[in-house]
């Protein structure tokens, strides 16, 4: 949980060039999921009105990424891959431990609730 907050708000300060939180300041006082979690949240707020508020050029303008350049929409789309990958293998570790993966952004094939619909089926895969 330290390294999703730290490396976020390094990945969005330094190479996309979002305003972010001193990195000393990022860390929640208290250690538990809840307050980390919260602050993931707290810190992830601010940058949506930010990011949807940029023109076409900024999206496409080249920034150093490690020891390269690439385009900040790159930049950005790296991100959403590097948390998907780190899902992944968090799902993976909790089913090897036989727990429940947790709903994110909807039910999983390990949690659901009244009125969830996990696709499970060809008649839900092909619903519109």
């Amino acid at each position: 949980m330290q390294h999703e907050l730290l490396s976020g708000r390094r990945f969005f300060g330094e190479f996309l060039g979002t305003p972010e939180a001193p990195a000393d300041q990022v860390r929640p006082a208290t250690v538990s999921v809840a307050s980390y979690s919260e602050r993931l949240v707290a810190l992830a707020k601010p940058r949506l009105p930010f990011l949807a508020g940029q023109a076409e050029d900024w999206w496409l303008e080249p920034r150093p990424f490690f020891d390269v350049t690439r385009e900040r929409i790159w930049i950005f789309w790296r991100r959403i891959l590097h948390g998907a990958h780190h899902r992944t293998q968090l799902s993976v570790y909790l089913r090897l431990l036989d727990k429940p993966v947790p709903a994110v952004y909807g039910p999983t094939a390990d949690v659901t609730w009244t009125g969830a619909d996990p696709t499970r089926t060809v008649e839900a895969a092909g619903r519109k």
